[in-house]
């Protein structure tokens, strides 16, 4: 069993990897272009069409790894499960805790995420209405999340898009 955490954690680095090379390349300096402004970006020379279907891709490609790592550890698999909602709000949560536009925002939600999850276990039916209520609160009092807040106030940064 623990094949599927190692499986895990060499897909999590691959994708941190993947996503830090992509934002200090030439598109991802045209990728932050279209987030300020598409229209002004695509008048600089960004080819927006292409930078969106690229971003699909290599989205589609870690998603698909991703799944295949988690479901080929699974006997049975329920399309309710596989399909439902919980995954969209998972994945939301644990970007709005950690901070929306930082690359190691989303590694620090879901470690808090996995946290809270298992603190709430005991409450299964309320769960999702708890998280959902703790990432109301964390927009209202950091609204960049926690290490976009931390980033804002100290300079403190462990994985920088920026170019130097």
């Amino acid at each position: 069993m623990t094949t599927i955490y190692y499986a895990a954690f060499i897909a999590g680095l691959g994708a941190t990897v993947v996503v830090y090379l992509i934002l200090r390349s030439r598109i991802g300096l045209g990728l932050m272009a279209m987030r300020d402004n598409e229209e002004v970006s695509e008048t600089m020379g960004v080819n927006v069409f292409w930078s969106k279907f690229f971003c699909f891709l290599v989205s589609a490609f870690m998603t698909g790894i991703t799944a295949g790592i988690l479901y080929v550890f699974q006997i049975f698999i329920q399309p309710y499960k596989a399909f439902g909602i919980e995954w969209t709000i998972i994945l939301t949560v644990t970007v709005i805790i950690g901070g929306i536009g930082t690359i190691e925002g989303p590694i620090v939600g879901s470690l808090i995420y996995i946290l809270l999850s298992q603190f709430l276990a005991e409450y299964a039916h309320l769960s999702l209405l708890l998280l959902g209520l703790i990432a109301i609160v964390i927009i209202l009092v950091a609204p960049k999340g926690i290490m976009g807040s931390l980033q804002e106030k100290t300079g403190f940064q462990i994985l920088s898009a920026r170019r130097r």
